[in-house]
């Protein structure tokens, strides 16, 4: 996740009660794109390879953040470039396609509680790799997303798609190493977030394009329906979802921000049930409400943070 972006912005001058108030519905609008997307990739893979699939919505994906580029007339020239390509092949070629591949034989709505599984994979790997601290409730958050992780993984059919299940999770896994990634990037000097975000997924589509192109696939079906599925994730889930969730940041704590977008996991869970008819198991329905608990907690811990760390900071100054 993105720890901070210039606070430099168009709506600097408004009222900042009407600049929340705005940047909490951008963050609404936001969970329902990225909710609802989970539904949408597993309607667009019944048309098209997992492999076709994850290379094209990057590929497209990519495009509409440069086009967001030159129309905000940002600087579009790479910085730190083989961070970045390291960035996109974690965040986009390992998470996207594993993320995909999950979505073959598993259900959208537990894809996406068990892919959200990552800010506990960041919080172990910052732990072991960033020497940061963890607090008791980070702790039993940890503890309660692992009891979770379990109950979804291991029902009492362990024939039920659990080779999708460990996919997922390690998509997750994926996506807390390419945030330890971005931390360090981030660290070492200031970039442009949006221009790192589009520069990483181009970099990141390519290994998947090669593949595609290599490997033999299934024939893609360009219904109306599969294009329809490719334009949502390249225009409303990447383009207009990342300015959305830029705007928010410069108008929010970060911490306020995360803790909106978890609605997004749950979104997807009932988006699922509702158009798929993909309802949980009792067994996966409560390991589901004890990750999502997990991460509002998490979450809940990462505000409380931001506000001592604004207190001691108008102490000190």
């Amino acid at each position: 996740m993105p720890k901070s972006l210039s606070k430099s912005s168009p709506t600097s001058s408004q009222n900042p009660s009407q600049n929340h108030r705005a940047a909490f519905l951008s963050l609404l609008v936001l969970t329902m794109i990225w909710g609802y997307n989970w539904v949408v990739m597993k309607i667009g893979i019944a048309y098209a390879s997992a492999l076709d699939f994850a290379a094209m919505r990057l590929v497209l994906g990519a495009l509409s953040l440069f086009l967001a580029l030159i129309a905000l007339r940002k600087p579009l020239r790479p910085k730190a470039v083989p961070g970045t390509i390291l960035l996109g092949l974690m965040q986009n070629t390992a998470t996207v396609g594993l993320i995909t591949w999950a979505l073959v034989n598993g259900g959208a709505g537990k894809t996406a509680v068990l892919n959200y599984t990552m800010p506990f994979w960041l919080l172990l790997f910052s732990w072991i790799f960033l020497k940061e601290t963890l607090r008791r409730s980070q702790w039993l958050s940890v503890g309660m997303a692992v009891t979770g992780l379990l109950l979804v993984l291991m029902p009492l059919d362990l024939s039920s798609g659990l080779g999708s299940k460990i996919i997922a999770v390690g998509a997750g896994i994926c996506w807390a190493i390419s945030a330890v990634l971005a931390r360090v990037l981030q660290r070492d000097q200031q970039l442009d977030l949006l221009s790192m975000s589009a520069w990483q997924m181009l970099f990141g589509s390519i290994p998947l394009a090669i593949a595609a192109w290599m490997l033999p696939t299934q024939p893609i079906v360009w219904s109306p329906t599969f294009i329809a599925a490719l334009l949502y994730n390249a225009v409303p889930a990447a383009a207009i979802a990342w300015l959305l969730w830029f705007y928010a940041l410069n108008n929010l704590p970060v911490g306020t921000a995360g803790l909106s977008t978890l609605a997004a996991p749950v979104i997807g869970v009932l988006a699922a049930w509702l158009q798929l008819g993909e309802r949980p198991s009792g067994l996966e329905g409560l390991g589901m409400v004890l990750i999502l608990v997990a991460l509002t907690i998490n979450a809940v811990q990462t505000i409380q943070t931001e506000r001592q760390a604004k207190n001691q900071a108008k102490l000190s100054a």
